[in-house]
């Protein structure tokens, strides 16, 4: 099942008052971008966060999801609702996580 566009459209709305998220589509689901690193995605009207060390800790009730078939687990985010815990979460998982690749 593809993710809807009004899912994508209400996840990108709680994450404005960041600066530089953005969005690509792939194969009906959305990757999340924080100031160039991929956070996650939307997948199946799912936000799904990679499984960093920070996220474990702000998430320790957090269920491991499979986004798709072949892909690694990414942890649940539960609580989409809550704009100050989002912000806080991307803002933690982005020093952990790697920088994009060059190309």
């Amino acid at each position: 099942m593809a993710s809807s566009k009004e899912y994508l459209d209400y996840i990108l709305e709680q994450l404005s008052d960041l600066e530089d998220v953005s969005c690509r589509a792939m194969m009906g689901e959305y990757i999340i971008y924080y100031r160039g690193k991929v956070i996650g995605g939307i997948y199946d009207d799912r936000f799904l966060v990679k499984p960093t060390k920070s996220a474990q800790a702000m998430m320790p009730d957090a269920e491991m999801e499979l986004p798709y078939e072949g892909a690694k687990d990414m942890l649940l985010v539960d609580g989409v609702e809550n704009r100050e815990f989002l912000e806080e979460l991307l803002k933690a998982m982005y020093v952990e996580l790697p920088a994009p690749k060059k190309k």
